[in-house]
């Protein structure tokens, strides 16, 4: 009865689970943006590849290619900034820290790979190395300095990355500041977009939801896997939210599982009994 139990036990926190205090909103239309925003946005490129053979610079210095983190078998969350940004950066790379913090049953290197991407060519990788140290130093679990890569690319490379993400971006020579949305988007093991979560703080359920499924069900305990039943991506908001469908299914399986439970049960509990009350043989 474990099992059936189990289930039931997800369908009754599907139930009442809350959704995201921080609900993202859909991207307004161009018409009714300020001038210098107008270019800037996602466009949901989903079950797109991304092209393997664009070349980097790690945190350390060395030459990387992208293929680099789709080959261990990992999914990967991704992010698109820069790492002097003096606005909106360090907020949604510190929401992508706290949102790993507070992540259970999944680990940073272990389970997963984050990298963070410059949209700025001219920074460096010894920029890279001090905005890198700044949230492992913050970070109190373990797999950070392994499992969060922090890269600077040449404008082509990282332009070409962009476009394939959907990423869009602009600068503003004003300000002097790379104007780019607020989100990260949640890679497969082979480098495909499988979903983007927008703004600037990232629910962990929203987290462990969305590299559960890209990862294709290989990560993560059975209840995660089977929370996928109450909760579906939606592009719109960019959050997981409750899937009714998904429930009546759950449900349904739940009803089944405890019948033929039950069946098996009564079914062992009637032959054993026919075997007590069966006369003894004669010698």
């Amino acid at each position: 009865m474990a099992r059936p139990i189990l289930l039931a036990i997800i369908m009754l926190l599907c139930a009442v689970a809350p959704a995201s205090a921080d609900e993202a909103h859909p991207q307004p239309p161009d018409n009714i943006r300020p001038e210098l925003l107008k270019g800037v946005g996602f466009d949901m490129h989903l079950g797109r590849q991304l092209p393997a053979d664009l070349n980097f610079k790690d945190d350390k210095g060395r030459d990387v290619r992208l293929s680099d983190y789709f080959n261990e078998g990992k999914p990967v969350i991704l992010s698109m900034n820069y790492f002097e940004c003096p606005t909106l950066c360090p907020i949604v790379l510190d929401g992508v820290l706290v949102g790993l913090q507070d992540l259970e049953g999944l680990d940073v290197n272990k389970d997963f790979t984050v990298v963070s991407v410059s949209v700025d060519h001219e920074e460096t990788p010894k920029i890279a190395a001090a905005s890198k140290e700044n949230y492992t130093r913050r970070y109190t679990r373990e797999g950070l300095d392994e499992g969060w890569h922090f890269l600077t690319g040449s404008r082509a490379s990282i332009d070409a990355l962009a476009k394939a993400v959907g990423v869009r971006f602009t600068y503003d020579a004003k300000h002097d500041q790379w104007v780019h949305p607020s989100g990260i988007t949640m890679l497969t093991p082979e480098g495909k977009v499988k979903a983007y979560l927008l703004g600037v703080t990232f629910n962990p359920r929203d987290l462990k939801l969305g590299l559960v499924e890209a990862a294709s069900g290989k990560i993560g305990s059975v209840v995660d896997q089977a929370m996928l039943f109450c909760f579906q991506y939606d592009p719109q908001t960019g959050k997981y939210g409750p899937f009714a469908l998904g429930m009546v299914r759950l449900g349904g399986i739940v009803t089944l599982l405890a019948m033929g439970t039950f069946m098996i049960t009564a079914w062992r509990r009637e032959a054993r009994q026919s075997r007590d009350d069966s006369p003894g043989e004669v010698n």
